[in-house]
Formats: C-alpha cells, sequence, structure tokens
C-alpha cells in the first residue's frame, strides 16, 4: 500500500496521477482529431454557410448528383 502522507485527494500517488494525465491527455487528443475530421467531413458533404447564389446552388448540385446515381450502378 502506498504510504498515507504521499497519496493526493485523489487517492493517487503522484507516479499513479502522472500515468492517468497522459492517458487521459493521449485520449482528448485523440477524440479531438476525431472531431476535426468529422467537422471538415460534414463541411464538405453540407457546407454551413451558403456559396455566392445561396443553398439553391446547393441544391442544384444534388439534383446533378442524383441523375449521374443512375449512371453508376
Amino acid at each position: 500500500m502506498a504510504d498515507p502522507s504521499n497519496v493526493s485527494l485523489s487517492g493517487l500517488t503522484e507516479s499513479e496521477a502522472r500515468e492517468f494525465h497522459g492517458l487521459f491527455i493521449q485520449g482528448f487528443l485523440m477524440f479531438t482529431a476525431i472531431a476535426v475530421v468529422a467537422h471538415i467531413l460534414v463541411w464538405m458533404w453540407r457546407p454551413w454557410i451558403p456559396g455566392p447564389e445561396g443553398y439553391v446552388f446547393l441544391e442544384h448540385m444534388n439534383q446533378s448528383a442524383q441523375a449521374l446515381l443512375p449512371m453508376l450502378a
């Protein structure tokens, strides 16, 4: 058992706390990277800010894509 004088309020020793902190930061960075990639993919799929012609231009692109889908199948 760890020396009670060397334990913080969380109940972890300093080495355990450093290990936990390292794993927490690593998980946080992985989560952030996945979130950034997901946001970029959603932006490419459907931009949040419309182009100069507004959302009508995006609807035209959608109709063009739907016209091409039967040719691909």
